[in-house]
């Protein structure tokens, strides 16, 4: 059956749609666009899955093991409420000295709010971070630059407060 379907009466002519096939046409058009909005990159997926990755990390105290999502590089650039902090190794130390064992390490938990490309070899990411502690609650919020380095997505830069 068509879905447009042109009635002459008396020389006028009258359309009529049919409902069912208008119904089908709208839901596939709907359904089309809805997928190419909200469909992830391959390359967002796995910047979000690499996040993930750190939150597990994190909750097991494994601090190297939260590491491995930031660039091993003197460059790497950690911003925090103590200033500016250099390269991967500094940042693991620093890490280390503020979060000496798994209670003040607590548990982890990350609100993505926006995951934007910058380009074809940059993402900006910014979230929401929370650590559950026995010793008191903390929170803050992170702005995350990652660039994809021998195909592999890791953050080069991080400001968290």
């Amino acid at each position: 059956m068509h879905m447009l379907t042109i009635v002459r009466i008396n020389g006028l002519s009258y359309y009529h749609i049919n409902s069912n096939s208008m119904k089908k046409w709208l839901l596939a058009v709907f359904s089309f666009f809805t997928v190419c909005v909200y469909a992830q990159s391959k390359d967002e997926t796995a910047i979000r899955q690499s996040l993930d990755q750190q939150i597990a990390a994190w909750n097991r105290g494994d601090i190297e093991g939260f590491m491995k999502t930031y660039w091993e590089s003197d460059s790497l650039m950690f911003i925090g409420t103590a200033g500016i902090t250099y390269g991967w190794k500094n940042t693991l130390n620093h890490y280390k000295k503020s979060y000496p064992d798994t209670s003040a390490m607590g548990k982890l938990k990350f609100a993505i709010l926006s995951v934007k490309e910058l380009s074809a070899e940059y993402f900006h990411v910014i979230g929401k971070w929370h650590l559950q502690r026995t010793a008191g609650n903390l929170e803050g919020y992170f702005t995350l630059i990652f660039r994809k380095i021998k195909g592999r997505w890791v953050i080069i830069a991080d400001h968290s407060s």
